[in-house]
């Protein structure tokens, strides 16, 4: 790598560094705003909001990255073009491939960045918020429910305890039980206490009754226990595959062969869907970086109105991903559509790569003239 590619490989990478921290720190702060209930409603202390914004992140950098690192290759370009580096160097014969081969280098960087996100961090990350789901659930009764309090953590759920011991044991707990309108249960019990299988929880009662109502017409059935075990996440409605996890949860062995998934059988669009944008997505910061040199790559001078080119850059990135984020929904009912996902970069990868062949740049207010004076020629006809 000569001096000039190492120059540019540096100042390009140190722009994605920074614009990815920025983008994922505007991310992690929107999450974050939007969980702060786990700690003012359900009881949990800071580190566990911090722990779930932070595990949501990787499910957002593989889209992330690419973006940062498109707007890294327009910002370069433009910062050589507006030092006439880009000027100089065309003048002593060098081409467009001399900026293209460390942003190329780049991109690949970032393709193998985003495909290990995609098939390692991301199932990582979202298996451990999983898990903290779960400890939420199981910190729910210890927690949140005060003595001599009624406490309703969802629509249809109703939990009072008259004291809770130092030893954390539930005393006098009432549990009413009516999110499932074909059958209303009321647990009542002397005594309660949380109790950890694993990664399952269980609400262990002593000493009481449920109360369970089948039909709004008949009389309701009475049990008798001495003792009693609920499963905690009972305390969330929820259909059989939820128990089951999600193909964005599963490594790609997990997604080729999910066996007797439920979640499979319900949706197996959805796995197919996953599996290929998994493989899709590392195509998008290369198709990206030639899109900014066939934008911006060309030398161009102080009279030459480089923004538009910039604006046309980022829009045709922009385009580009939200195509391939709609082809993905696409999938998911039409499996024919797969190839699309492989056919938006690759794409817009030859058309760029023709542009920068052909020495053209494409102009952005031909693009909108092109567009809109048809539209003004109708209205006056």
């Amino acid at each position: 790598m000569t001096i000039f590619s190492r120059y540019v490989f540096r100042q390009a990478a140190g722009a994605v560094l920074l614009i990815l921290l920025s983008l994922a720190g505007v991310v992690w702060i929107a999450i974050a705003l939007r969980q702060l209930n786990v700690v003012t409603s359900q009881g949990q202390d800071a580190w566990t909001l911090i722990a779930m914004t932070t595990l949501a992140l990787p499910n957002l950098i593989a889209i992330i990255a690419p973006f940062a690192l498109l707007i890294a290759a327009l910002h370069t370009l433009n910062r050589l073009n507006t030092d006439s580096e880009l000027i100089v160097l065309t003048a002593a014969g060098a081409t467009v491939w001399t900026v293209a081969r460390p942003l190329i280098a780049l991109a690949v960087i970032v393709s193998m960045g985003v495909a290990l996100v995609n098939h390692v961090g991301m199932p990582w990350s979202l298996r451990m918020l999983r898990e903290y789901v779960v400890q939420m659930r199981t910190d729910l009764l210890t927690q949140v429910i005060q003595p001599g309090r009624f406490n309703s953590p969802e629509q249809g759920l109703t939990f009072h305890i008259r004291e809770r011991a130092l030893n954390g044991e539930l005393q006098g707990l009432i549990m009413h039980d009516t999110r499932d309108p074909k059958q209303s249960q009321s647990y009542l019990a002397e005594n309660g206490l949380i109790v950890k299988d694993g990664k399952t929880a269980y609400l262990i009662m002593t000493h009481g009754h449920i109360l369970r109502r089948p039909d709004a017409k008949e009389p309701a059935q009475i049990i008798v226990f001495d003792k009693y075990a609920v499963d905690l996440e009972r305390f969330e409605s929820k259909t059989a595959a939820d128990n089951d996890l999600r193909p964005r949860e599963r490594y790609y062995d997990e997604l080729v062969n999910p066996g007797n998934s439920p979640s499979f059988k319900e949706e197996p669009g959805k796995f197919l869907a996953e599996l290929h944008e998994r493989f899709a997505n590392p195509l998008y910061p290369i198709a990206f970086v030639l899109i900014a040199l066939a934008t911006a790559g060309q030398a161009q001078s102080t009279r030459q109105n480089r923004n538009q080119r910039l604006i046309f850059g980022f829009m045709s990135g922009l385009g580009c991903r939200a195509t391939g984020l709609a082809l993905t929904n696409l999938v998911v009912v039409n499996p024919g559509a797969v190839p699309l996902l492989y056919g938006i970069p690759i794409l817009a990868s030859i058309v760029s790569l023709a542009i920068m062949a052909s020495g053209t740049q494409p102009n952005l207010s031909r693009v909108f003239a092109g567009v809109l004076l048809p539209l003004r020629q109708r209205r006056a006809a």
